[in-house]
């Protein structure tokens, strides 16, 4: 028997083929009923679009790669808490036989905490594991057929699809292109803002797009955007700052209320909270005790730590934080500077393991750190897993410690909120999701600080030191405004409010002009959708970013180069 979804699925693609917008209009009305009572029931079905990185039980190389970030927190914890609302989910993701990732080869997993949460892996392009730069051909080619014939043989589709960074994004857009399952749009960070940090030019876009294949990004960005049912983010600044950017501007209006929904992320409470404890808190304490034996100065041990817990990219910008901490005596008087440097144990020492992006932030920061004479003043380690840097967030807050995150730019910044209840004040970069998050009403719940300006990062982190009272108020205020505003249950609920709404009318909130699939695609071959040539969506993107006419760019630079490159990059 079909479900009520269902029937309102299959009712849109016989509208999409021309026939009666009455009849459709009153099974709207009529399934919406349904959809209503189905909610207090607890039958949304949820699938997560999440090609990149991968998931399990284990949380497996959870900040120990680039893939394996932020958004994969989020999309996991965003699940289990639709989950605990009864709800099913699909989390989708890549099948990869690698014997380097041995955990992401099963096609099907579930998690302990809910088993209505499912992690299915689906095949993309070869078996091995691939960064996410390198997925666009086998998410149009593969990844997006095999969706369609997991459910086509399940004998059901989920009733709406939340997509994740670009490339869940443009599955969405084939996905919705094909079966009518409308789908909601959250990119966690935008390619523009990556070039700009980037610092990419006319001259170097060719090389640059080499690496980070902006173009498919961006233009894949585009479609996301435009045909989304509804696009959630996490601040009204990233509206309307982010999505603001010149590259975006005919595929969304930033100032149409229909088209947004700011849904902010949550902590993971039992894992990050003061009063939370993991089963080897202890064996985490031990391991900090031995790390600051090892890189600090005998008499520097028990010191305070300033803590700064990213991976070493360079919009993070751990540079100016080790400036900042360089350049004031009297805070390496007062602290130490401990760096939680992912899979890295020992990056000042060695950088073995580590990528040509981190090998790069890292020289830079040995150079200060020799230059400045500040070993035994400073250590950097790794911690793998939440749980690990929950225990030692609560273990430093017992020290009079400190969280900073001084990132060029942070599009919301999760991480300050889960040292922020671990019982850490913070000191925090206000570019960014950060100033809304830890800004309200006149009251700051963490100090904030110009990231580009070392002086000003030393004098915020010194407010924090100056006296007990001073560092308790920060820490109070920071951990009650997690409680107050920013938990997993809020998040959830969010979501389902805006999930039923386009479940029952996806158009209400749909853009007016539809953007076409091409520079990203081309037409459709006779097995499906065609990634469209390098030459071209570099051109597409010369024109957009930098705002002059293809005749005005490298152009016989461009088509020569891009062709001698792999087209499906």
């Amino acid at each position: 028997m079909l479900s009520h979804r269902e029937i309102l699925r299959r009712s849109r693609l016989h509208l999409n083929a021309g026939t009666d917008l009455i009849s459709y209009t009153i099974t709207c009305c009529i399934v919406g009923v349904f959809v209503a009572q189905e909610r207090l029931e607890g039958l949304m079905h949820v699938a997560f679009l999440n090609p990149q990185g991968n998931f399990d039980p284990l949380d497996s190389y959870w900040s120990e790669h680039p893939d394996f970030g932020g958004q994969l927190v989020y999309v996991k914890h965003l699940a289990l808490a639709l989950a605990a609302k009864g709800h099913t989910v699909d989390i989708l993701t890549r099948q990869i036989h690698d014997p380097q990732w041995p955990e992401f080869s099963r096609p099907e997993d579930r998690y302990i905490e809910n088993p209505n949460v499912r992690v299915l892996r689906l095949p993309a392009g070869p078996p091995i594991f691939l960064r996410k730069e390198l997925l666009w051909p086998h998410i149009v080619n593969d990844w997006v057929p095999n969706i369609i014939r997991h459910y086509t043989r399940a004998g059901s589709f989920p009733d709406a699809l939340t997509a994740h960074y670009a490339d869940g994004g443009i599955s969405g857009v084939l996905l919705a292109e094909k079966l009518n399952v409308p789908f909601t749009f959250t990119a966690h960070s935008l390619g523009a803002q990556k070039m700009e940090n980037a610092g990419v030019t006319p001259e170097n876009l060719l090389e640059m797009d080499g690496h980070y294949n902006f173009a498919c990004r961006i233009l894949a960005e585009r479609l996301s955007m435009n045909r989304s049912a509804l696009i959630i983010t996490s601040t009204r600044q990233e509206r309307f700052e982010q999505y603001a950017h010149r590259v975006y501007r005919d595929a969304v209006d930033v100032h149409d209320d229909r088209r947004f929904a700011v849904i902010p992320p949550g902590v993971n409470l039992r894992v990050f909270d003061r009063a939370a404890s993991e089963p080897d808190e202890t064996a985490t304490q031990a391991h900090i005790r031995a790390m600051l034996a090892r890189d600090l100065a005998s008499d520097r041990q028990e010191l305070p730590a300033i803590i700064a817990s990213s991976r070493l990219d360079p919009k993070k910008n751990h540079i100016n934080l080790v400036r900042a901490y360089a350049e004031e005596p009297a805070l390496q008087a007062r602290a130490n500077l401990v760096l939680f440097t992912g899979a890295l144990n020992d990056p000042f020492r060695q950088d073995r393991g580590a990528e040509a992006e981190e090998r790069a932030v890292l020289e830079e920061l040995r150079k200060v750190v020799d230059g400045r004479g500040l070993q035994g003043k400073v250590s950097a380690f790794a911690l793998r897993g939440q749980p690990a840097l929950a225990a030692a967030y609560r273990f430093l807050a017992g020290r009079g410690s400190v969280f900073a995150l001084t990132a060029l730019y942070e599009p919301f910044g999760l991480a300050p909120l889960e040292a922020a209840v671990a019982g850490l004040p913070l000191v925090v970069t206000r570019n960014g999701g950060p100033s809304e998050s830890l800004s309200d009403g006149g009251t700051d719940f963490g100090v904030l600080v110009d990231p580009t300006c070392p002086r000003d990062i030393a004098r915020g982190l010194l407010s924090l030191f100056q006296s007990h009272d001073v560092w308790s108020r920060y820490a109070q205020l920071g951990r009650q405004r997690v409680l107050d505003c920013f938990t997993w249950d809020r998040t959830a609920e969010g979501y389902v409010n805006h999930l039923e709404a386009i479940i029952v009318d996806p158009n209400a909130h749909r853009c007016r002009k539809q953007l076409p699939l091409y520079p990203f695609l081309r037409s459709e071959g006779l097995s499906g959708p065609v990634l469209a040539s390098r030459t071209s969506r570099l051109e597409e993107l010369h024109r957009l970013y930098f705002g002059n006419d293809v005749d005005d760019s490298p152009g016989d630079e461009l088509a020569s180069s891009a062709q001698s490159g792999q087209q499906g990059r």
